[in-house]
């Protein structure tokens, strides 16, 4: 096996990248392939690959699989980020939803207030016509108190008028001289 890794070693290499070595390095032909798997039954054989096969396969393997995996990890970050995007668009549409409520509790507040100052209103038409009322009820009372006493006086003066008139008529004893 080591003339074959030896002999693998020798081969010029080519322009070709190192995943095409690699793989040169690891498809045997088929008659190699059986004293291969002959040659490498144990363990131990495993171990007298030489480090330049190894580092070969090694950045091979890596080269094959590197593209994919940054361009896997790309992606993510893309999609980590549009996360977050999305994260702060949700937050900001909660914010409004928020003040949408606040505004509608506000606008059931300005409501409110409109009806209770519609009764406000009412009542102190109200209040001003019960007072207009009362004011012409005081004067009327006014007045019939003092139609009442004028009454009352020119009864009394009648009256003493009446009285003075009997008075005067009630025959008056004559003096004798």
């Amino acid at each position: 096996m080591e003339q074959e890794v030896d002999e693998e070693e020798e081969q010029p290499s080519s322009s070709s990248s190192s995943s095409s070595q690699s793989q040169s390095n690891v498809t045997p032909t088929s008659d190699r392939k059986d004293s291969l798997s002959a040659e490498l039954s144990s363990p131990e054989d495993i171990l007298f690959v030489d480090k330049q096969t190894i580092e070969k396969l090694t950045n091979g393997l890596i080269s094959h699989y590197l593209p994919d995996l940054q361009n896997s990890k790309g992606a993510l970050q893309e999609l980590t980020q549009n996360q977050g995007i999305l994260l702060d668009t949700l937050d900001q549409e909660i914010t409004k939803f928020k003040e949408c409520n606040s505004l509608l509790d506000i606008n059931s507040l300005f409501t409110e207030a409109k009806v209770y100052h519609n009764k406000l209103v009412s009542i102190r038409k109200e209040m001003m016509m019960l007072h207009e009322k009362t004011t012409k009820l005081k004067k009327r009372a006014l007045k019939l108190q003092q139609q009442r006493q004028k009454e009352a006086l020119e009864k009394e003066q009648q009256r003493e008028k009446e009285l003075e008139r009997e008075r005067l008529l009630i025959a008056k004893p004559a003096k004798r001289t």
